[in-house]
């Protein structure tokens, strides 16, 4: 029987260390995630810098979601076929030409295409997951797959208070031509240091561009209902318009998947209960994840005088939130020893508990601005946990020709949590207020609702996790040694090797 993963004395001579790569693959990760919260520093003074209203600025931050969104599982399916590493790079190049647009602009218009451009580098993620498959030693998989998967989190926390120092100390410019600097040098360490995987499906089929269409239009309506249906209002003609059109869409992208002979997405395979399951859960712990990072630095950024806020400098209130992502990095071997030991369904299971226990906390632990970074590591943990879990499961019910399509639908799957989190608990802490010195604020009591979401999200992806397969019950399923395309194994070998 053939090893479920990389064999270290088959890698071909000259071939990186281990460590190396994973090291260049999760910076890349990191880099790409900070992206998504690079300009969360200037959301406030965007409509001065863009001359533009806050209405339209939005679009900023929401420009960068919906790229995200739509690259994951089409940049996973050409990676598939036409080469991992090729599509890296590919990744990367765009998030260059964004980074150098939004560097550039003084405007709305260029800096809204720049900010989706650089949403479309998030595929890069779910592409460094399934190389790591191909190319790593099983005793390195675990912790490399966990760290990898952890990097839209850690970098999403790491970028708030780098952003905030930037933006605070020189031109906001800077921000971005430091990002395409970044993108520039992790391109040059990925052409250096990463192999391109054999195993893909380079020679069978076509490039599903019907699939491919249908999917970036449903789920782009369904993202701006979501992100967008606060403001426009949830009864409007526009926001209701998108929320049919979403369902249409996605029905009849359905449709399609199941009868082209090359789906973007194989549907059939995403069905099964492992898969599902997995993905169901991904959008919940996605929204409990990324409840955090609105509850964090508006909390300790509400003035004290309201008797519940810190009163603290948004860098100090980023510095605070880093924890958050330090610990979901330093976590990874853990997660790794702890499914290798029980199995990954248990730790994604421990993971969701850990979060609502955190956010359970949250509604005691609100007096000392330790108690909230205290709050931050062990939600960071949690999510360290279930994130790690979740691509061993999914590659161990998958063939290893969609790993990476596969493992892009699971990232589309967080990013519909996060999304999710952002319209929910934003419109929480919008509209449950109170006055301060003559501004409007959270009020606690909306801080504490958004805690109970938090908490009751965790315990939900909690829930739908005990339907994940356990490892007694084995199916054949596909997966490749470094230099072989297919070994049949059963999926409890299949995930014991992966998470050794």
């Amino acid at each position: 029987m053939a090893q479920a993963s990389a064999d270290p004395t088959s890698r071909q001579e000259g071939a990186p260390a281990p460590g190396l790569m994973i090291g260049a693959l999760a910076t890349a990760g990191v880099v790409v995630s900070v992206m998504h919260t690079l300009v969360v520093p200037l959301i406030s003074d965007l409509p001065e810098l863009l001359h533009s209203s806050a209405s339209n600025t939005a679009w900023v931050v929401t420009a960068t979601l919906l790229g995200a969104a739509v690259s994951t599982p089409i940049v996973g399916r050409l990676g598939d076929m036409y080469g991992k590493k090729r599509m890296m790079m590919v990744s990367l190049v765009v998030l260059i030409i964004g980074s150098v647009v939004c560097a550039l602009s003084t405007s709305l218009l260029p800096m809204v295409a720049g900010r989706a451009l650089q949403g479309l580098a998030t595929g890069l993620i779910p592409l460094g997951i399934s190389v790591m498959r191909d190319e790593l030693p099983p005793e390195k998989l675990g912790s490399a797959l966990g760290l990898m998967s952890s990097s839209l989190g850690i970098g999403g926390a790491l970028g708030v208070p780098l952003s905030a120092i930037i933006a605070q100390q020189v031109n906001w410019h800077v921000l971005f031509w430091g990002a395409a600097g970044l993108a520039v040098l992790v391109l040059l360490v990925i052409w250096k240091v990463i192999p391109e995987s054999p195993v893909g499906d380079k020679t069978h089929g076509r490039f599903d561009f019907v699939g491919a269409l249908g999917m970036s239009a449903g789920v782009l309506c369904l993202l701006l209902v979501i992100s967008k249906g606060s403001d426009w209002g949830w009864t409007k003609s526009t926001t209701l318009g998108l929320g049919v059109a979403a369902v249409v869409i996605l029905l009849a992208w359905g449709f399609w998947e199941l009868r082209t002979p090359s789906p973007l997405v194989d549907l059939r395979i995403s069905a099964r209960r492992q898969v599902l399951m997995t993905n169901l859960t991904s959008v919940i712990i996605g929204f409990a994840m990324y409840g955090m990072s609105l509850i964090i630095p508006q909390l300790l950024q509400a003035p004290k005088g309201t008797g519940y806020g810190f009163g603290q400098s948004m860098i100090v209130a980023g510095l605070c939130f880093a924890p958050f992502g330090l610990v979901m990095m330093l976590a990874s071997p853990v997660t790794a020893r702890l499914s290798a030991a029980f199995g990954s369904k248990v730790t994604l299971m421990l993971g969701a508990g850990t979060i609502a226990i955190g956010y359970g906390l949250g509604l005691v632990l609100m007096s000392e601005v330790w108690e909230i970074i205290f709050l931050a590591c062990i939600i960071g943990l949690g999510v360290a946990l279930a994130y790690a879990s979740m691509p061993a499961l999914i590659m161990a019910a998958v063939p290893p020709t969609e790993t990476a399509a596969a493992n892009g639908l699971n990232t589309l799957m967080r990013s519909l949590g996060t999304s999710s989190s952002a319209a929910v608990v934003g419109v929480v802490l919008a509209h449950m207020t109170t006055t301060f010195e003559g501004v409007a604020l959270p009020s606690e009591g909306g801080f504490r609702l958004a805690f109970v979401l938090g908490a009751g999200s965790a315990l939900l992806a909690l829930l739908l996790a005990t339907f994940i397969p356990g490892r007694q019950a084995s199916a054949a399923v596909t997966v490749p040694s470094q230099r072989e395309t297919r070994s049949t194994v059963t999926e409890a070998e299949t995930v014991d090797a992966v998470q050794a």
